[in-house]
């Protein structure tokens, strides 16, 4: 344990708070001292109650009161689904759109209002929170004998755990392994047969889960909910969501030449501004063989597409540059490394920027077989794909005012 907290936890929560995040000593016998009224609960209700009045505003001012503050938190802590994935896409699906509630009388015609727990907007309005040792107790009735489960880190954002990181000494036999089937157990993912006494963590904790990360700080690995061992995969870059950033800069802050693994990792996924990014546009719900998986950007897609977006932000015009259009480009992929959802990925962050939004986006293909599998594919995206099926139609579609998905094949 000595060498898990020394080597690995501690430099990592060092390179947290470094990055703008807030550090809570866990305590395995006092809940409040982690901002929970029990050990049973996995939400700081009251630092959720506080931000979501402080982000939620009408004219500048909190409208939010308890019986709607309450509404929201039980959407949150009471999901209905009996499967942990199925928890999960409702608990994602409530983080990144919000909930409706009833509105005031005579404000915008007493309409009901989209009330956010996260503000994905603007990063620093919302509270950034790492906790070690994070004792959660099991529900009863459990029958692996044990009471309760203590993740190394825990990630809150507003009070909502986010992120779970279990850490291990460098010098065991096989660190990342390890450290993958604890978080396994924790979220109950080892079942077998899907057996009922096979209960042995707290999936609560993990409805509103949207990365784990096992790290023994030479090397670290990134996954979602329902992931094996070989599923997870590095974190090779520390470029944000403005496509800037280096390893230089980042080692130079850390007093280093060179990044670890786990390093790069935290500079590259968890700084608050990429955290929220990555949640926000790089992950997915994907149906694989009749079933539901989570799914979280490979570094290269990550860095491909914001390195795009920020080529369309700021690459010259034609008229501006007096020759070329310079906001395109080419990303080379080899074949299988997952290029239909760099697309939906690029879609997805296009949506929410205000000056791309109502970009038409267009996808050429050259066989019938491939404008299959990516229209299917793009419609991951959350829009309607539209398939020209001749030249004519493709020319309808293209002159359509406003924004679109639209296929053509050559």
């Amino acid at each position: 344990m000595g060498w898990e907290l020394d080597e690995v936890e501690r430099p990592l929560i060092e390179q947290l708070l470094s990055m703008g995040w807030c550090y809570v000593e866990g305590d395995l016998d006092l809940p409040a001292r982690t901002g929970r009224t029990s050990f049973t609960e996995v939400i700081q209700e009251a630092t959720l109650r506080r931000q979501m009045r402080a982000l939620n505003l009408r004219d500048g001012q909190p409208w939010l009161d308890d019986e709607r503050l309450s509404q929201a938190v039980g959407a949150l802590t009471r999901i209905p689904a009996h499967r942990l994935i199925e928890a999960n896409r409702v608990a994602t699906e409530l983080l990144l759109g919000g909930i409706t509630v009833e509105g005031l009388p005579g404000w915008d015609g007493g309409r009901g209002q989209t009330i956010h727990y996260i503000d994905w907007e603007q990063p620093e309005r919302n509270e950034f929170t790492v906790v070690n040792q994070f004792r959660v107790d099991c529900p009863p009735g459990y029958n692996r004998g044990k009471a309760f489960i203590v993740p190394d880190v825990v990630l809150l954002v507003n009070g909502i755990p986010l992120v779970v990181i279990e850490c291990k000494s460098p010098s065991v036999p096989e660190p990342l392994a390890d450290a993958i089937d604890q978080l396994r157990r924790y979220s109950n993912q080892r079942r077998a047969n899907g057996e009922v006494d096979d209960n042995e963590g707290n999936e609560p904790l993990f409805h509103s889960n949207q990365l784990l990360i096992a790290s023994s700080f030479d090397e670290a690995r990134v996954g979602t909910i329902g992931a094996e061992f070989r599923h997870y995969g590095a974190w090779k870059t520390v470029i944000g969501p403005d496509g800037h950033g280096t390893e230089s800069e980042v080692a130079a802050a850390l007093g280093k030449d060179q990044l670890s693994e786990q390093e790069r990792l935290v500079a590259g996924l968890l700084s608050p501004a990429h955290l929220l990014d990555i949640i926000r546009h790089f992950t997915l719900f994907m149906t694989i063989e009749g079933q539901t998986v989570k799914s979280v950007c490979r570094y290269q897609q990550y860095r491909a597409v914001s390195r795009a977006i920020e080529r369309l932000r700021t690459g010259k015009t034609r008229v501006q540059d007096g020759e070329h259009d310079r906001r395109g480009g080419i990303v080379w992929h080899t074949q299988g490394s997952g290029k239909s959802l760099t697309m939906v990925f690029l879609i997805r962050k296009l949506r929410t920027d205000p000056r791309l939004r109502r970009f038409k986006v267009v996808v050429v293909t050259d066989r019938a077989d491939l404008e299959d599998q990516l229209s299917e594919t793009a419609a991951l995206s959350g829009e309607t794909v539209e398939i020209a099926t001749s030249t004519h139609a493709l020319r309808n579609l293209l002159r359509r005012k406003g924004p679109g998905l639209v296929f053509g094949m050559i």
